[in-house]
């Protein structure tokens, strides 16, 4: 098992933290090309313009670096803007979040990051769980909270916001998502997603919206 990774920012200011972006970058073009397998320090300090001593300053090994872009990763999913207002009607938040969430799952090279977390996780579980923990469960965990606190104004009957808010996103990915994945399809179309995520909101509103009294 890999230790957690360390903070390996180091304290001098501006010009480390973009070298740091720098060698993240090569990294991940590196190891999306290449898979966690194929990808030596040698090619990542190549791919990212530095030195291989610089690389070594930044990360001690191949599997910390990759530790720190999956992190980065994380972040950067982690800021997709979603208008979660509790005081905005469920059926156009539900539209509105499933389109961006799956536009974000799906679009043109962004199922490597995730492939690659999957084919890694069993021999570095730690990199797996915080991925999951990082990316989809705090996606889930908002839409639950948003869920939630549309049961009060009746508008939905739901007993696990939790479970609910999984199957929604289960449905929204039905025939993109893993197709996409195995890169047995090319990224879904903004037509065909939205066809997609209509279909999971009304199956979705069929089964937890609030019966009238």
């Amino acid at each position: 098992m890999v230790a957690s990774i360390p903070n390996t920012i180091h304290p001098f200011g501006d010009e480390d933290s973009s070298k740091r972006r720098q060698i993240l970058d090569g990294a991940r073009k590196v190891f999306m090309d290449l898979g966690f397998d194929g990808a030596s320090m040698n090619e990542i300090a190549r791919a990212a313009g530095v030195s291989k001593g610089t690389l070594y300053v930044y990360f001690a090994d191949k599997s910390r670096l990759f530790e720190a872009m999956v992190e980065d990763e994380a972040l950067e999913k982690g800021k997709l803007a979603f208008n979660l207002d509790p005081e905005r009607d469920v059926e156009t938040t539900l539209r509105e979040f499933g389109r961006a969430y799956i536009g974000q799952m799906c679009r043109p090279g962004g199922g490597s990051s995730i492939r690659t977390v999957m084919a890694i996780a069993e021999r570095m579980p730690d990199v797996g769980r915080r991925f999951y923990e990082n990316v989809l469960a705090k996606t889930i965990n908002r839409l639950a909270d948003y869920l939630q606190a549309r049961i009060e104004p009746d508008d939905l009957a739901i007993d696990d916001c939790v479970l609910a808010a999984s199957q929604f996103l289960q449905m929204c990915q039905a025939t993109l998502f893993l197709p996409f994945v195995f890169q047995a399809e090319p990224a879904p179309s903004a037509e065909r997603i939205a066809r997609v995520v209509d279909s999971a909101a009304q199956m979705f509103l069929a089964t937890y919206r609030a019966k009238p009294r």
